[in-house]
């Protein structure tokens, strides 16, 4: 009996070090492959059940841009569940409105304005399409920044700064970096999207739907997976500066695995020179070489 208790000791001390080593070599494969974005990198990666994680550059206060869109819909989307708001409530949209100097899908589609969506079509133009007038529309239905950040902070996520609108972005390069979240926050908030408790099952259904339906970035966590792979994403990108700087590509979700394995992904490339396609690249070898990890496990 005691050599049998010895035995399965060592055997599981062999496992235990197995992973611990399988882990290390993940983690030197995504530090590897960040190094090609010649900047700041961060990276979460969390499976959803076992809550394994990994984090690079945890420290740093990242600047969201369009991810900011994420928590933002699951502040409308509780005001929602409050019954202050309804997905078929709609809204009146003025020209004025539509800034058609940002991108916006609504205003090329209206750019006359004078139109009347649902919370619901605002929320998909927002989140699915990045649309910039669409979310400023929606920040002023929840009563502004301040409200959306003081909801996501009363669910926990504390390292996270939502504090300027797309408007306010647009005004000038520093603002950005007032919209910032560190990985582990970002992590925490898709763990709270994917445990489905914090909002109703209708709405927390209808977010991971509009992210699903994610068309901006197509190239960076997707652009190595399988085709039909599913993925609950939003993006955000800065532009450059007149130094060759681009202060965000990001790319943040939740991947379903083939194995039926959900992990949590959040990618944040900052202040780098490279082009696109470098940044997007960088982006979608990270989210492949997690899908090949946790697939395998």
């Amino acid at each position: 009996m005691k050599l049998l208790s010895v035995l399965f000791f060592v055997a599981l001390t062999g496992l235990n070090q197995s992973l611990f080593a399988q882990k290390e070599d993940f983690r030197k494969k995504i530090e590897t492959i960040i190094v090609e974005a010649n900047g700041v990198v961060g990276v979460g990666i969390k499976d959803l059940k076992s809550k394994e994680t990994l984090l690079i550059n945890e420290n740093h206060k990242f600047p969201m841009q369009s991810v900011f869109k994420f928590p933002l819909g699951m502040a409308v989307l509780d005001q929602v569940d409050k019954g202050k708001l309804t997905l078929s409530q709609k809204v009146h949209i003025t020209k004025q409105e539509l800034n058609p100097n940002t991108w916006s899908p609504i205003q090329k589609k209206f750019p006359e304005g004078d139109i009347d969506l649902t919370i619901a079509e605002l929320l998909s133009y927002t989140v699915s399409q990045s649309d910039n007038n669409g979310c400023d529309i929606l920040f002023k239905l929840v009563g502004g920044t301040k409200n959306v950040q003081s909801y996501i902070h009363g669910l926990g996520v504390k390292n996270i700064a939502i504090v300027a609108t797309e408007e306010e972005m647009s005004r000038g390069w520093d603002v950005q970096f007032t919209n910032w979240c560190r990985p582990s926050a970002m992590l925490e908030l898709l763990d709270i999207m994917y445990q489905g408790k914090k909002l109703s099952k209708s709405s927390n259904d209808f977010l991971m739907k509009i992210m699903t339906e994610t068309t901006t970035g197509p190239n960076k966590i997707k652009g190595l997976l399988p085709k039909d792979a599913k993925v609950a994403h939003k993006t955000g990108a800065s532009g450059t500066n007149d130094k060759g700087i681009t202060a965000a590509s990001n790319d943040v979700g939740i991947i379903t695995l083939p194995n039926g394995k959900n992990i949590a992904v959040v990618l944040y490339v900052s202040n780098t020179p490279v082009d696109e396609k470098t940044r997007d690249g960088v982006m979608a070898r990270v989210a492949k070489a997690a899908w090949d990890y946790y697939s395998a496990k």
